[in-house]
């Protein structure tokens, strides 16, 4: 089964102040998302190539109370900018559905042109109530429209996502994930999303 990592959610308090941070500090642009209709959540994207960071914050929290993901990332995000999930693509995602008895969703977030980027995802729900797991996603857009695809002015040139580092349990996220191809680090313990190593001409940057 071919997998890739596909994106790293970074929760944070304010977009435009992380926004800033990304740049100021790591060298990393990043743009406007949108919103995600019926989670009172929106995004920033930072293009990374083929994968991508995504800055995510509720900006409506009355309406992030009227959905169970709204819920989940108000629960899961805090005043601190850090990694809260991550995300592997895959082209087979009937197929891992129904392996691990997930239902598909059918995703979407308005874009600043008001056009919609969409999506089918599975076991987003279990990754944010246990991060050492990721959630599993197919985009329903030609391959330039991903968001990793994105040209910002970077201060650098990024090369992707090298490693994601997790809390957790090793043998439980290779039966999750039906493989051991991804670059994962797992450390035994509580469940959460560690570190993500990005790689860049420049040399790595590590998120925590």
């Amino acid at each position: 089964m071919s997998l890739r990592i596909d994106h790293v959610i970074v929760g944070v308090s304010d977009l435009d102040a992380a926004a800033r941070r990304f740049l100021h500090e790591l060298g990393l642009d990043s743009l406007p998302g949108g919103r995600h209709p019926g989670w009172g959540t929106s995004n920033r994207i930072v293009p990374l190539g083929q994968e991508y960071v995504e800055l995510l914050a509720v900006v409506d929290p009355d309406e992030a109370t009227t959905s169970e993901m709204g819920r989940l990332f108000a629960s899961s995000i805090g005043s601190e900018n850090r990694p809260i999930g991550w995300c592997v693509a895959t082209d087979e995602l009937t197929d891992v559905a129904e392996r691990l008895g997930l239902s598909i969703s059918n995703g979407s977030r308005a874009l600043p042109d008001g056009s919609f980027l969409r999506w089918r995802a599975a076991g987003p729900e279990r990754a944010l109530v246990d991060p050492s797991l990721p959630f599993f996603i197919t985009w329903d857009v030609p391959e330039e429209q991903h968001p990793g695809r994105v040209a910002v002015r970077h201060k650098f040139e990024p090369r992707g996502i090298s490693w994601i580092e997790v809390g957790g349990d090793p043998a439980r996220l290779l039966d999750w994930l039906g493989s051991d191809e991804l670059p994962v680090r797992v450390k035994p313990g509580p469940s959460a999303v560690l570190a993500v190593g990005i790689e860049t001409a420049s040399g790595e940057i590590v998120l925590r």
